[in-house]
């Protein structure tokens, strides 16, 4: 498959992960919406939400609220905004879950952010 996130998934093209694990892979958005604005995304390609099976959504949420917590710690994230991508308005046809903290701080570099939730 040519889809850019099966390609990061795979380790074929680098990101800023965050989480990885047999099912998903979280990494940093390279266009934040703002600091630790992350990604879920599941490993095998799914086009949108309604091709999720249950365990996979069940696990997606249990890895976004420890994506949560890591940026309540280490980027002292207040609030939070989850959506998913929509067939019809993503770019990319694979699903993917945004989290994307409330911040009113000015939007850092990814790699700033990377740094600071790795240390």
């Amino acid at each position: 498959m040519d889809c850019l996130f099966c390609k990061i998934s795979k380790g074929e093209i680098p990101c800023y992960k965050v989480y990885e694990d047999d099912f998903v892979l979280a990494f940093l958005d390279i266009h934040p919406r703002s600091n630790g604005h992350t990604l879920i995304v599941p490993k095998k390609h799914y086009t949108d939400f309604t091709e999720l099976d249950e365990e996979i959504i069940k696990h997606i949420y249990e890895v976004a609220k420890k994506i949560v917590a890591l940026l309540q710690e280490k980027l002292n994230a207040t609030g939070f905004c989850l959506n998913a991508n929509y067939l019809d308005t993503q770019e990319i046809k694979h699903f993917h879950l945004h989290i994307v903290p409330s911040s009113k701080e000015k939007i850092e570099d990814v790699e700033s952010i990377y740094n600071k939730l790795k240390n």
